[in-house]
């Protein structure tokens, strides 16, 4: 255990934790059958519905393939605001590496640079940890490196949410530009890696920022740093933390600014977890998305808890990181605290976010634990009955355990305490030698040269046969705890989460459809009602009102919520509208229809090939006539469609519900025979029929819907809940039969589900020709996109509003002919220009909010990082030799030395 860490050796604990990182992950996909490694897939929750998709959208960016640019994406959303997203999914520095996989293996790519930045985050803690305190071997740094990228916050949410991995990264980082600030070196590089860290990721960023900051406290204090030398070392932390958040302000002020205009999300109050969970979550093969993932490997774990009795380690430092390690968790399961952690927001989801500083930080203390020598017998014997006490109070949690939780948790407590016991019986027998080296009874001869020799080699092949199989223990423990807490995590993910396919053979006939079919910008294709993510439009293409991100903008939601449109968690994961007024509205010439997803479990027997229905639509920019001040949305969806659309196409006539044990069964109404019936039920949740005729050619083919064989009628499928975080879209059902008397059968398949007054809506269709046939003889002749501007040719004498058919999201501005570019004005919900009559052409161009206030926080900041270059490079020339504190983490390798 003697001996300090060259460099050699740090660079060999990096590349060793980063290999153990990767091997420990891919082995517990490997015990769980998981993609790449078997059939379960990986894309669970946000990871299919958001970050794939997002990762799929970057690869079409860079390979010119995207529609849109870094302001606009125009695939998503019917036009969203870009930037934002980017800061919030894609900013990282790995996010690029996707552009070196083929296009079908997405799925694979993300994969692969969720294994990198973990064994990236590995490497760094692994490096980071000898600079605390010089000391330990090389392989325990490299071990711990792994055990922190192997935790339960890694294993049980990063995984799957691979843009937080950036914080885990950051965090060993953040750290290390503390000791430069401490010994007053790197200034210029310490602020470039704070940049990179808050660009990266600056949710977690924010989160590594305030562990690296007790740690730099708590550095200053265990040193014995003079109050006005500690104080300046904290300002110079400070000055170079500020300047660089300010280098990455154009970034994170754009995602700030983006969450003011996002439709808001759940309101959750925050309530700690229990003590036994708190305590299960230490251990092995446990898992809990709403209980913080703590575990770090047992031998971390026992490591701290003998910290406190480890008399080699001097009594500030034990009591010190000590310290710190109980406060943090406390601060987990403390309201106040608790929203300190978050940015003062209770997250929507796990609020245990900030888990991962903690593991770090008992890493930390795990470190200082062998660095100065492994713990004794008793120390450890201390270690190793506090455990068990943790071990019996955990196991009265509720937490789901699988069957073998007890063994693998036994297995890895024998391991880590046997190679830690070898580890403190080597150093036992090594502090007995005589001081000169001879052992075992040897003399030296009148030469001065040792006899006994042959006793010494003895006992050195011994030590190197037990230290080896220290390591070995203390290594496959590590390997295998940690591959079965993956594995269990990713079982019962499946089981609690929605999950989706890969991309495969359903993706590639959307995606051929979709490239056949697609025409932008004379009109949109809608990638289709029947999603497999609630990204497709990112995924396989097209120019959709689908779009999920936590930067969905509130005009948006509201505005498709106003037409009937459906969507899931909490309005900011919109859905395809399968309607022809809102497809005439938002210039939607190409409806691609799938069959329903068998991956999500529908019937069987609805399968079939894709197909493609195709209807004249107004183009992109059409002019209105000026009635006056645009009036709000009413309560009718089939109204507010009227609104868009400027003309009357439908008949809402009077209902009679009739209910039934479960809710209502059926729905009977009186329209105009040929007319398209649509049922508009947000909050009912089962199937609905129209009975007694067939399915109508305007009707299309949706979501979840099956055909009777013996009426030819379709079930449609609605789906709703009744906590208000999903909303069913409106449906088509049929064509209304000669008899004009509709009658809708009702299937809800759970009490509690509503048919609202309004419901039923008659389409004439005639109608609706006539006002597509009149939006496109007064439209735009010619349409043009280029990035974030649009450009419309109008044609001569165009007075009223010109109407962009994209949401008016903040940022527009327009100019219509030669006029000055001004805020663009709203047409319920879309972009509008007043016209005078004289204008023959329209620009509008999207400016993210934001970034010009960011921009120029970050020119600031940029100037001060380069004045403070040009001054710390005219004091190195004016004062000779390193000006850098005395601190135990660079001692000279010849005074480095061990109590004992």
């Amino acid at each position: 255990m003697n001996g300090s860490i060259l460099p050699r050796d740090g660079r060999a604990a990096a590349l060793l934790a980063a290999v153990l990182t990767a091997t420990g992950l891919c082995g517990g996909d490997i015990l769980a059958r998981g993609f790449p490694f078997g059939s379960r897939t990986r894309a669970v929750n946000d990871l299919g519905n958001q970050y794939v998709p997002f990762h799929a959208h970057l690869w079409d960016l860079l390979h010119g393939r995207a529609d849109g640019g870094l302001f606009v994406n125009w695939q998503s959303g019917y036009g969203s605001s870009f930037l934002p997203d980017l800061g919030t999914y894609l900013s990282s520095p790995f996010a690029p590496l996707v552009a070196l996989f083929p296009r079908d293996e997405i799925d694979l790519a993300v994969y692969v640079i969720t294994l990198l930045k973990a064994a990236c985050a590995a490497a760094a803690m692994a490096w980071l940890l000898p600079r605390l305190r010089p000391g330990g071997p090389w392989w325990a740094a490299g071990l711990l490196g792994t055990s922190y990228a192997l935790c339960g916050w890694t294993l049980s949410y990063a995984s799957y949410n691979p843009m937080w991995l950036d914080g885990l990264l950051a965090l060993p980082l953040l750290c290390l530009v503390g000791e430069w600030a401490r010994e007053e070196r790197h200034r210029v590089a310490g602020v470039l890696i704070v940049a990179l860290a808050w660009i990266a990721n600056f949710y977690t960023a924010y989160m590594a920022t305030l562990g690296a900051g007790l740690v730099l406290l708590l550095r200053l204090w265990l040193g014995g740093t003079p109050r006005r030398t500690a104080a300046a070392a904290a300002g110079r932390a400070a000055l170079t933390t500020a300047l660089g958040v300010g280098l990455a302000a154009p970034l994170v002020v754009t995602v700030y600014i983006g969450t003011r205009h996002a439709y808001p999300g759940r309101t959750t109050t925050f309530e700690p977890v229990g003590g036994e969970d708190l305590l299960a979550r230490l251990l092995p093969t446990t898992y809990s998305y709403s209980s913080p993932g703590l575990y770090v490997g047992v031998t971390v774990l026992v490591l701290v808890l003998a910290l406190p009795f480890h008399r080699a380690v001097p009594v500030r430092e034990r009591a010190g990181w000590t310290a710190l390690v109980v406060a943090v968790a406390l601060s987990l399961q403390w309201t106040p605290t608790h929203l300190a952690w978050h940015a003062f927001t209770t997250p929507n989801g796990s609020p245990y976010r900030q888990a991962f500083v903690l593991c770090g930080l008992m890493v930390f203390a795990a470190w200082h634990a062998l660095a100065y020598g492994p713990p004794g017998r008793r120390a450890l014997g201390a270690g190793g009955v506090l455990f068990a006490v943790i071990a019996a109070v955990a196991s009265r949690s509720g937490l789901e355990a699988p069957s073998y939780a007890l063994p693998v948790l036994l297995l890895a407590a024998a391991g880590s305490l046997g190679g830690l016991g070898l580890l403190a019986l080597l150093a036992r027998e090594r502090n007995a030698e005589p001081a000169d080296g001879i052992a075992g009874g040897g003399t030296r001869n009148g030469t001065g040269t040792a006899t006994g020799i042959g006793a010494g080699l003895g006992r050195g092949r011994r030590r190197t046969v037990l230290a080896g199989l220290a390591v070995v223990l203390l290594t496959g423990t590590q390997l295998g705890e940690a591959a079965a807490t993956d594995a269990v995590a990713t079982r019962l993910r499946l089981n609690q989460m929605d999950d989706y396919a890969p991309w495969g053979t359903r993706q590639e006939q959307q995606a051929e459809a979709i490239d056949k079919a697609d025409g932008w910008p004379r009109y949109r294709t809608e990638p289709g009602r029947e999603q497999t993510v609630a990204n497709d439009p990112l995924t396989v293409g097209g120019q959709g009102a689908q779009y999920y991100s936590s930067l969905t903008a509130d005009v948006l939601s509201r505005t498709l919520a106003a037409v009937g449109g459906g969507s899931t968690s909490l309005g900011r994961s919109l859905q395809s509208l399968d309607n022809p007024v809102t497809d005439a509205v938002f210039s939607v010439g190409a409806r691609v229809h799938n069959p329903p997803d068998q991956h999500q479990r529908w019937n069987p027997r609805d399968r079939g090939p894709v197909t493609v229905s195709r209807q004249q639509v107004p183009p992109l920019v059409t002019v209105r006539p000026d009635t006056g001040a645009a009036s709000g949305f009413g309560a009718s969806p089939y109204r507010n469609q009227e609104l868009l659309l400027g003309s009357r196409v439908y008949t809402v006539p009077r209902l009679t519900v009739r209910t039934g044990a479960e809710g209502p069964a059926a729905v009977t109404a009186r329209c105009r025979a040929g007319d398209e019936a649509f049922l508009w039920a947000p909050h009912f949740s089962g199937t609905a029929r129209l009975t007694g005729t067939s399915t109508g050619k305007g009707a299309g083919t949706s979501a979840g819907t099956s055909t009777d064989k013996d009426t030819g009628t379709r079930a449609v499928a609605f789906r709703s809940d009744t906590t208000g975080s999903r909303i069913a879209a409106m449906q088509p059902l049929g064509t209304v039969p000669d008899s004009g008397r509709l009658e809708i059968a009702l299937s809800p398949d759970h009490a509690g589900t509503t048919v609202p007054d309004g419901a039923v809506g008659c389409l004439d269709t005639a109608r609706l020709r006539g006002a597509v046939d009149r939006l496109t003889d007064t439209g735009a002749t010619e349409v043009t996109v280029s990035g974030a501007t649009v450009h419309a040719e109008l044609p001569a004498g165009s007075t009223g509003t010109a109407v962009l058919a994209a949401p008016r999201i903040a940022g527009w501005r327009c100019a219509a002919g030669d006029g000055a570019e001004r805020p663009a004005r709203t047409y319920h919900g879309l972009v509008a220009v007043p016209l005078g009559g004289s204008a023959t052409t329209l620009t509008c161009t999207f400016h993210t909010p934001g970034l010009k206030l960011g921009s120029a926080i970050g020119g600031v900041a940029l100037a001060a990082s380069v004045a403070l270059a040009v001054l710390a490079a005219v004091r190195r020339r004016r004062t000779p030799g390193p000006s850098a504190l005395p601190t135990a983490a660079a001692p000279s390798r010849e005074r480095v030395t061990h109590a004992r």
